[in-house]
């Protein structure tokens, strides 16, 4: 079994926006001219009321194709699954699903120029057009999303899902692992394994600064993670 750590652990504080751009702004987080970016990542990240967690592919030259971003909310809500396409670093495709009312969705595509060529709203009873507000509103989340992917790719700062099943946990690529986690995640982790008769979700990040449990969840994430195939 793997043990997961990176020499003297220190605990990775959660991971938010506010925290991607401190690290920016201090140079922290920057790419080095000797590592190679991969062009399939998964990262994550913390939201005012719950978690995002972030698939990305880029091509060859390094430029964002596609990024998955699926939201959980803290407190009750639906899942909310938003696929971005990006050309030459702008926009070009939004579409957001919910992950149980199928009936509810926005899809959003733009031109070269960054106008929109086609929007509708999907209501259960009715499709409907977009106002500006929320045009300008997705064109702003699709920008911050990319920022956020690119600090966090660039920090390191990794997704990994996982079953946990009587103590044991498989990452979704199929290997027994042990993440080093802080006392707090073992606290909550050890709390809902002792409310569950056979099998949870994880989701943790880990960064070189230590790992950071995300999520866990009477639920199979591997069952639904995407491969670099499905981008």
């Amino acid at each position: 079994m793997k043990r997961i750590s990176g020499g003297a652990f220190k605990p990775l504080q959660f991971i938010t926006p506010r925290l991607v751009a401190g690290l920016l702004v201090l140079g922290l987080v920057g790419c080095s001219s000797k590592n190679t970016t991969p062009q399939f990542f998964a990262s994550g990240y913390v939201a005012d009321q719950g978690i995002n967690r972030l698939w990305r592919e880029n091509n060859a030259q390094n430029q964002p194709q596609t990024i998955l971003n699926v939201y959980s909310p803290y407190f009750g809500g639906d899942t909310v699954i938003t696929r971005y396409e990006y050309q030459d670093g702008q926009v070009h495709l939004v579409k957001e699903t919910h992950a149980t009312k199928t009936d509810l969705g926005v899809m959003l595509r733009f031109d070269e120029g960054g106008n929109v060529s086609f929007m509708q709203r999907q209501l259960p009873e009715r499709r409907e057009k977009l106002s500006s507000d929320d045009i300008e509103r997705y064109k702003y989340e699709a920008a911050k999303i990319l920022d956020v992917s690119s600090a966090l790719q660039a920090g390191n700062v990794r997704l990994i899902q996982a079953r946990w099943r009587q103590g044991v946990i498989t990452t979704c690529a199929g290997e027994q692992v042990t993440p080093n986690l802080t006392v707090r995640s073992q606290v909550w982790l050890a709390k809902r394994a002792t409310r569950s008769n056979d099998q949870l979700g994880l989701a943790w990040l880990t960064a070189p600064e230590g790992n950071e449990l995300l999520l866990v969840a009477n639920e199979d994430f591997c069952s639904w993670e995407p491969k670099e195939s499905d981008l």
